[in-house]
């Protein structure tokens, strides 16, 4: 699927319908690349940067499968609701003071989960922000539920779990990628992207699920400050994926260091 221009892609994601005519891939490419020469003076340099501008930017549509194609669930938390224990994460990522409650948009990734699995029962791994939903609200047992729990540091805080350190968890837990099958990653619309990228990077064939939408909403009142509205974390996203590149394309070009 062709990428359209900023407004076209993030409306997939939730937004409102683009009011303005669609670009191609290839128009919008030409318009980066000649955008970062004038401000470069390097033209090389500038048709090598901008396949990484235009995916991390501008590309957030999905790989799909059906639901009976999918052999095992994973599913990663957005946020959480603090409490008057936890306090808040602070914005450089720090650990919170105790257990956070879930939250309403870990509740509305629930959802998601259990609607996937009603179409095709197979394990799930959830974060345990999701797992608490989906035993509170629907019953899943640990026959069927693999809740992925929080590191408690030694002074009582609770360590903030990226996104790939769930991935890593899930494998583990599931007994390796392969054993898991086609994997339907369960996350925040605006996060999905970068869980499915993760979930591969970890060994997962992962995928979103085509008949199961996946949660857009925003909670103002998130622990993480990053995740409380969707301008803010869409930057946090694409830092985190350009970083992502940038090791990857350092490990490349220098493998021995």
């Amino acid at each position: 699927m062709a990428a359209m221009a900023a407004t076209s892609v993030l409306s997939a994601c939730g937004g409102d319908d683009a009011t303005s005519a669609s670009v191609s891939d290839a128009e919008l490419q030409a318009q980066i690349a000649a955008k970062l020469n004038a401000q470069l003076g390097d033209s090389a340099t500038a048709n090598a940067i901008q396949p990484a501008l235009l995916d991390v930017g501008f590309t957030w549509d999905l790989p799909m499968i059906p639901a009976a194609q999918v052999g095992a669930i994973v599913a990663y938390s957005f946020g959480n609701r603090p409490n008057a224990a936890s306090g808040n994460t602070s914005s450089s990522g720090g650990n919170q003071l105790a257990l956070p409650d879930p939250g309403p948009v870990n509740e509305a990734l629930a959802d998601a989960v259990h609607q996937i699995y009603v179409l095709k029962p197979v394990k799930v791994y959830a974060q345990w922000e999701i797992s608490r939903f989906l035993v509170s609200k629907y019953g899943m047992g640990t026959d069927v539920l693999t809740s992925i729990e929080p590191v408690v540091a030694s002074n009582g805080t609770i360590v903030y779990l990226s996104t790939a350190g769930v991935a890593a968890a899930a494998v583990s837990r599931a007994g390796g990628g392969v054993a898991m099958g086609n994997v339907a990653v369960v996350g925040h619309r605006d996060h999905a992207k970068r869980c499915i990228q993760t979930s591969q990077q970890a060994g997962m064939k992962a995928y979103a699920v085509s008949e199961v939408p996946l949660p857009t909403v925003y909670d103002p009142q998130s622990g993480q400050p990053w995740t409380r509205n969707r301008s803010l974390y869409l930057v946090h996203d694409m830092y985190a994926q350009m970083i992502g590149r940038a090791i990857g394309a350092t490990s490349q070009a220098f493998p021995k260091g």
